[in-house]
């Protein structure tokens, strides 16, 4: 291969990271602004919110989960009408929360109430994120001893692998947003 085409290729592939980085930027701030109205209506951190979008569906609104999840927050439909009921909403089908607005509405509404049921603890955001991913019942098998209050220990005793890296990747993700999509 001579030095010209190696530097055409090499070019193009430059050219497609730089697309592929750009792309991958827009598409994290494509719901910047359902996500901001949602956690000032309900007092939470923007970038909390943000990184469960992210983990849930990628900022797709659209997405589909296995359990019927739909939307940015993979919203269940009992999650979903809890949240309409509290709000009073007459008319209130499972599909609207397809709407980036009504999605993140409804899961920053489920969340701020998952992190006020263990405020108790000395980090509630774990046992909130292991709650809205596998369930409170299960929360209640691994919230048992010392992981009653310590958060570091709870994340240890989580029982289903993929819920714990749920919750670790979720941390992870908020602590990336919280300085880039500050409150």
């Amino acid at each position: 291969m001579n030095l010209r085409r190696l530097c055409v290729i090499l070019g193009l592939l430059g050219a497609l990271a730089a697309y592929w980085w750009w792309w991958q930027g827009r598409l994290e701030r494509s719901q910047d602004g359902p996500i901001r109205a949602a956690a000032q209506r309900y007092g939470m951190e923007p970038a909390v919110i943000k990184a469960v979008v992210w983990r849930e569906s990628h900022f797709n609104p659209k997405a589909r989960g296995r359990a019927e999840e739909i939307g940015l927050m993979q919203l269940q439909d009992a999650a979903a009408r809890e949240w309409a009921e509290a709000e009073h909403l007459q008319v209130f089908e499972h599909e609207h929360c397809f709407d980036p607005g009504t999605n993140t509405l409804a899961g920053t509404w489920y969340l701020r109430k998952l992190l006020r049921r263990y405020a108790q603890t000395d980090n509630p955001l774990p046992y909130a994120l292991a709650d809205y991913n596998a369930g409170r019942g299960n929360v209640l098998k691994w919230n048992q001893g010392a992981a009653a209050t310590n958060s570091a220990t709870f994340i240890e005793r989580i029982g289903f692998p993929s819920t714990r890296d749920y919750v670790r990747s979720v941390t992870r993700r908020y602590a990336y947003y919280r300085p880039l999509f500050p409150p």
